[in-house]
């Protein structure tokens, strides 16, 4: 769950707050992780087959993650490194699952049949988007699978650096409240939020207030926002946990918005912000505009658990392709 990741000193215009989490129970949520050595390797192929065996049998042409974590090494050393200290927004566990370098990630998750993904990076504190944006944008060119991935921060300026990304091929951007701190609706965002919608460029946001509630998190500020920007290509990240029926509400008064998937419905998850059962309905109602994210790497579980967790929904076949394939591809490609 990217809930304040710390970047910590030592790293240009960075320094985040932490991620944070619980450890769930049983089923898939406590396979065993792909590891290195010998038994890590046949643990990985086990992995690798079980996700394509998935995508087999539903007939997709791979999946489409619109939620993973790429971000500068020196960036994400230190991400892992708060996750490793139990950092303070929790003071929970919570193991990395896929802690290798870059371009092992890159090959996990290829191996995966993943065809597009993002890289999904956020500031905390103004002065630190435009450098991030830099960032992405060439790791964007030399990794032509993953989405060009962009963000920005309430700042004078805003609106020339997001305009220059838009025009220089971002296909994403994240927003984070919850890190940032930010209200949304700060005047310094509107013609920022404005020129987004008016390009239908997706917004992945962090507005739901798990894992610890955010000064602006939660469905109020959001919706706030999506009265003044009806058009914003708003994508709430996480299904709004804790607020799930509040953020499925949200969507199905406002087409234009849609859910991601990351971290819901896992055993992870499950034990300490369930989803409502009394909610399922309305997942099949939105099939059309919730989107598989996972955030990959920091998840404390493997990747397949979470089409795992989708599988058992039991909505269907038609909803999972829409979900893990179809949705995104009508939205990115």
């Amino acid at each position: 769950m990217c809930t304040g990741d710390h970047y910590g000193d030592g790293v240009p215009d960075t320094g985040e707050r932490g991620h944070g989490g619980a450890r769930g129970s049983g089923g898939h949520g406590q396979e065993s992780a792909p590891g290195p050595g010998r038994d890590g390797a046949r643990d990985a192929d086990r992995e690798r087959d079980e996700v394509l065996r998935f995508q087999e049998r539903l007939g997709l042409p791979g999946l489409i993650d619109v939620h993973t974590h790429f971000m500068p090494e020196r960036v994400l050393s230190k991400v892992w490194a708060y996750f490793d200290s139990a950092g303070p927004l929790t003071g929970l566990e919570w193991p990395i699952t896929y802690r290798r370098d870059e371009d092992e990630r890159l090959a996990l998750l290829r191996s995966f049949g993943v065809l597009r993904f993002t890289s999904m990076l956020y500031p905390h504190k103004p002065g630190m988007a435009t450098w991030l944006n830099g960032w992405a944008a060439a790791f964007a060119d030399r990794v032509p699978d993953c989405l060009h991935t962009a963000t920005f921060f309430p700042e004078e300026g805003a609106e020339r650096y997001v305009r220059e990304a838009v025009e220089s091929g971002a296909r994403v951007f994240k927003s984070h409240l919850q890190v940032g701190a930010y209200d949304p609706n700060d005047p310094l965002l509107d013609p920022v939020w404005g020129l987004l919608a008016e390009a239908g460029v997706p917004v992945v946001t962090h507005c739901g207030s798990g894992p610890a509630p955010g000064a602006f998190t939660g469905p109020g500020p959001i919706g706030r926002l999506l009265s003044r920007h009806p058009r914003l290509r708003l994508v709430v990240a996480h299904m709004g946990m804790p607020e799930y029926a509040e953020f499925l509400e949200l969507a199905a008064r406002h087409p234009e918005v849609r859910l991601d998937t990351t971290m819901a419905f896992t055993d992870f998850t499950e034990g300490f912000m369930p989803f409502p059962a009394s909610q399922r309905g309305r997942l099949a109602d939105l099939g059309d505009r919730i989107l598989l994210g996972t955030d990959f790497p920091n998840i404390p579980y493997p990747y397949v658990h979470q089409l795992h967790a989708l599988e058992r929904l039991g909505l269907g076949d038609d909803w999972l392709r829409a979900v893990c394939h179809g949705n995104a591809h009508k939205l990115f490609l």
